[in-house]
């Protein structure tokens, strides 16, 4: 659930900023059917801060129970939903509200909200702005998740014999990393391929080269054997930038062949 608040957080910032909606919220599933209201812009009062929304209950979990957005012009009075959270909703003086899911293969993570203190539509424009800030929050988890199974592939003491498996999974990492348009998402799992390139080698001698993110990368599929045009590929790049990617890689690791570039990295546990 952390990575998914972080990811919620992160939507909730961009709606608020795409739309300029006096009152932004979400939160994250804990469970397979409760939602924690844990981040919020614009509030006056506490009384939707930790709120829990259950599965079918009130605009938001109807949302998680359609899998597709649910709204209100007139939340008090509206028979479309249940009136299980009047109180907090009334206390903060919301009317207009529109609460769209994020659902990542078929399951619904999390929910975002706008909302106003008038009962007015919500325009075109606002929740076509929900819906996308939703996809993309959705798109950041689903790399994550495939971060997450790569990562679970490794065991503890891995034996020479799976060490390719290592290095694919880190060239994976790396690749999926660029996929994630939420900075803090994609330092984590830089720094995860980072961890997974320097356990068990012990401190190299003298400082470490340092590399930009996109060399390492192109390093990274060098050493799995890719050639420059399917290195380009994996990473969505021209063949031509993957070759002068490599080239600066040769240059800083003082390397004259691929080969020796890719030895070189990994004696400095740039790479697995």
């Amino acid at each position: 659930m952390g990575d998914d608040v972080g990811a919620v957080r992160s939507a909730v910032l961009t709606l608020q900023r795409t739309t300029g909606l006096p009152v932004v919220f979400g939160g994250a599933l804990s469970g397979q059917d409760r939602l924690h209201i844990t981040e919020l812009v614009g509030n006056a009062t506490d009384s939707l801060s930790g709120l829990v929304v259950r599965h079918g209950n009130g605009l938001g979990g109807k949302a998680m129970a359609m899998g597709r957005p649910a709204w209100v012009s007139n939340y008090p009075c509206s028979a479309a939903i249940s009136h299980d959270y009047d109180k907090p909703v009334g206390r903060e003086g919301l009317l207009s509200i529109v609460a769209v899911p994020i659902v990542v293969r078929r399951r619904c993570r999390g929910v975002l909200y706008g909302a106003l203190r008038e009962p007015l539509s919500l325009a075109d424009r606002v929740m076509g702005a929900a819906v996308e800030a939703a996809r993309e929050v959705e798109q950041d988890l689903a790399v994550q998740d495939r971060a997450d199974e790569a990562l679970a592939r490794m065991r503890p003491g891995t034996s020479a014999s799976r060490w390719e498996e290592v290095r694919a999974v880190h060239a994976e990492l790396r690749a999926l990393a660029e996929e994630v348009r939420d900075l803090p998402t994609r330092d984590r799992l830089r720094e995860a391929s980072l961890r997974l390139a320097a356990a068990g080698l012990d401190e190299p001698d003298g400082p470490r080269p340092v590399l930009s993110p996109r060399e390492l990368d192109v390093l990274s599929y060098v050493a799995i054997g890719c050639t420059n045009a399917e290195a380009a590929e994996r990473l969505g790049l021209l063949p031509e930038t993957v070759k002068s990617y490599l080239r600066s890689a040769m240059r800083k690791l003082g390397s004259h062949t691929r080969l020796e570039a890719v030895t070189a990295a990994r004696r400095a546990g740039l790479l697995p």
